[in-house]
């Protein structure tokens, strides 16, 4: 899955699943493979019963997936690896350092996809042409990392839906999607 991007949540329940089914509708069009995986997720669970209602929204159908725990070699082949939160991008980067120039939270990558799309070299390409539009996107979020103020220590966080009302699992998969629209842009740009 060198041309993927890995979704990354506590235990691939809620989150990250959600993310994956979210993005497979919105990449669709795009030569990326999309997948997910739990820093704590037990392999072989079901998704949480509000995010499969989530999940089915996509137009996909979600009753064949199952959890799997996130390991070394997940990250290593993932050519972007985005995670829920700031405490499982520093699992993902201690699992697998090499992942480290390719591992953002979700929501810091949507805010880098967006200040690289505003900015004037955007257009440039990023990396040799033979490369694909995902490592392209990826390299060009990089630079725009050095542009951009540090977010508050909240601002980078996924908040966790499990626990909560059918409502609250549709607005996380509300923010999930409008933090994967800059990055759905960015990669059909910098490619």
């Amino acid at each position: 899955m060198v041309d993927g991007v890995l979704f990354v949540c506590h235990a691939n329940m809620c989150r990250s699943p959600m993310a994956e089914f979210i993005a497979r509708r919105l990449l669709r069009d795009l030569p990326v493979a999309v997948a997910s995986a739990g820093t704590d997720a037990l392999d072989g669970a079901a998704m949480h019963p509000y995010a499969v209602e989530v999940a089915a929204g996509t137009g996909a159908d979600p009753a064949a997936f199952r959890t799997r725990r996130l390991r070394p070699e997940h990250l290593t082949r993932a050519g972007l690896v985005l995670t829920a939160t700031r405490r499982q991008r520093s699992i993902c980067t201690a699992l697998a350092p090499a992942a480290l120039p390719r591992t953002f939270t979700l929501r810091q990558f949507a805010r880098l996809a967006a200040a690289a799309g505003e900015a004037p070299e955007a257009t440039e390409p990023a990396v040799p042409r033979e490369d694909s539009p995902l490592r392209a996107a990826v390299a060009v979020a990089a630079r725009a990392r050095g542009r951009l103020q540090p977010a508050t220590p909240g601002a980078d966080d996924l908040r966790d839906p499990i626990g909560g009302s059918p409502a609250d699992f549709r607005r996380c998969a509300e923010e999930i999607e409008r933090s994967i629209r800059p990055v759905l842009a960015l990669i059909g740009t910098a490619g």
